[in-house]
């Protein structure tokens, strides 16, 4: 945790670098937070330094959740010293949002912001999605987390046996992989005709799926660069995908992506979606011409890029927009409110359920069916070919149900605290699954930032919930947990 505590300073000193290059007059600000986490990270290497190092499952849990918070209450600290969000609880819930990479914010003019603080505030998301591609890769599967086990299957390096080689081989590669599309994205997006401030903080947010933007109207302030727009499709795509197929394809194992069970239906899914809302939108929807330019919508093209745009970044929980998706029809509405249940792809730093998991319980249950008509058969459930065990199938079950259980919590006490029906129930979908924008009082065109404190304090801690993976921190509740063995 100290480590984590050190790496967070000295991401926050480069902010400082940003500040100090764009001259916003936040420089020493962002500094002096930067260094203050960067020393509460040495002492507490420090004091820590003589302990074993071993990491069990119980020690595995307590890094993972108590290490996610510990960086969070830290990545305030530019905010709170340069004041560029006012009172903690704001500066907490943009953070939280930051690192879970939801993209839901509580600034209602981005606009106004400090350069260094906007970037630090994108870097968040991308200190996040790197994050969570370890988590997927190398501690989720070892703590046996809701089906993880089967991407972590997948997985290049070493032999499970040799855990700590695999690890540090697999993180190096996908990391790489990581920091490689996001210098790729920069780069087109700056040929495309965005500033080089805009395109860095944008490919910070597509990589990790976050969905912070630097401009008040996201994506839609572009809405006259379909070439932008396509560029940010492509990568937010990329960055809903395993990382680990990404990987085959630069090795030139291009078969074994195109073969994967959960990147075909991830990709025909996410086309036939687009196709169906692009005739909803052509032929019906009711687009707001003094937002949205939506005299653009006029033509077929546009159309499908609009739609194409908002079905990718909901479903990959990237949150960017282009649109009000909600002011589109009462049936589109409900569409992509169904959609922040998919989730991208496992090994991706996608939120939400994930397609793996929804391709497991579908097939799991049409053998239902089997079963019931050969009850003595022994019927398997079959992922990319191999047998998968009941575990994993269980616990695939118990993820959804609980993912379903916690949504409805996560409703009822935004309901209770005020909100009305349609902002409650969004609010609670799109915090738990990472997505960002949602419904209601809280669609694309508004933020965060008139909810109650209270709700402010719920929505984060959903946010934690659907990023770290329910049961990793859940199970910190639970007083087994603490007794000794």
């Amino acid at each position: 945790m100290g480590l984590l505590m050190l790496f967070n300073g000295g991401f926050m000193l480069i902010a400082a670098l940003v500040s100090f290059l764009y001259e916003d007059g936040v420089t020493l600000d962002i500094s002096l937070a930067g260094l203050v986490t960067s020393a509460i990270g040495g002492l507490l290497m420090y004091v820590t330094k003589n302990h074993k190092k071993d990491l069990k499952k119980r020690e595995g849990y307590i890094v993972v959740t108590f290490g996610w918070l510990l960086i969070t209450f830290s990545g305030t600290l530019p905010y709170l010293f340069t004041q560029a969000i006012p009172g903690f609880t704001n500066a907490f819930f943009e953070t939280m949002s930051g690192y879970t990479t939801t993209g839901a914010s509580i600034l209602s003019d981005i606009e106004v912001i400090p350069k260094g603080v906007l970037f630090w505030r994108s870097m968040t998301h991308w200190i996040g999605g790197m994050g969570i591609i370890v988590l997927a890769v190398a501690i989720l599967p070892l703590l046996g987390i809701g089906g993880m086990q089967l991407f972590a299957a997948e997985a290049p390096g070493p032999s499970a046996d040799k855990l700590h080689p695999r690890i540090t081989d697999t993180a190096k590669r996908l990391w790489l992989i990581y920091v490689g599309y996001t210098i790729a994205e920069t780069i087109l997006l700056k040929l495309a005709g965005m500033n080089l401030f805009d395109a860095m903080n944008h490919s910070l947010a597509t990589l990790s799926t976050g969905g912070f933007s630097t401009k008040n109207a996201s994506i839609a302030y572009w809405n006259d660069s379909p070439m932008i727009q396509y560029i940010i499709i492509v990568f937010m795509f990329l960055a809903g995908t395993n990382f680990v197929l990404s990987y085959f394809a630069f090795k030139g194992k291009v078969q074994k992506v195109l073969k994967d069970e959960e990147f075909k239906f991830y990709s025909i899914f996410m086309a036939l979606f687009a196709i169906m809302c692009a005739f909803v939108v052509y032929y019906q929807a009711n687009v707001p011409v003094s937002v949205y330019h939506a005299q653009i919508f006029g033509e077929w093209e546009s159309a499908f890029r609009h739609s194409l745009f908002q079905v990718v970044s909901v479903v990959t929980t990237t949150g960017f927009v282009t649109a009000d998706f909600t002011n589109w029809t009462p049936f589109l509405s409900v569409f992509f409110f169904g959609l922040m249940f998919v989730g991208g792809s496992a090994g991706s730093t996608s939120g939400g359920v994930k397609v793996v998991r929804h391709l497991v319980m579908i097939k799991n249950g049409l053998l239902e069916f089997k079963r019931t008509l050969h009850p003595h058969a022994i019927i398997p459930v079959r992922y990319n070919s191999k047998a998968i065990s009941k575990e994993i199938v269980f616990n695939v079950l118990a993820f959804f149900i609980l993912f379903m259980l916690l949504f409805i919590v996560g409703a009822l006490g935004l309901g209770m605290l005020g909100l009305d029906f349609e902002t409650a129930v969004g609010g609670a979908v799109s915090s738990l699954g990472n997505v960002g924008p949602a419904f209601g009082s809280l669609s694309p065109l508004e933020n965060y930032g008139h909810l109650p404190s209270l709700a402010k304090w719920w929505c984060a801690f959903l946010m934690l919930l659907g990023r770290l993976e329910l049961f990793t921190v859940l199970i910190v509740f639970t007083p087994f947990f603490w007794r000794n063995r």
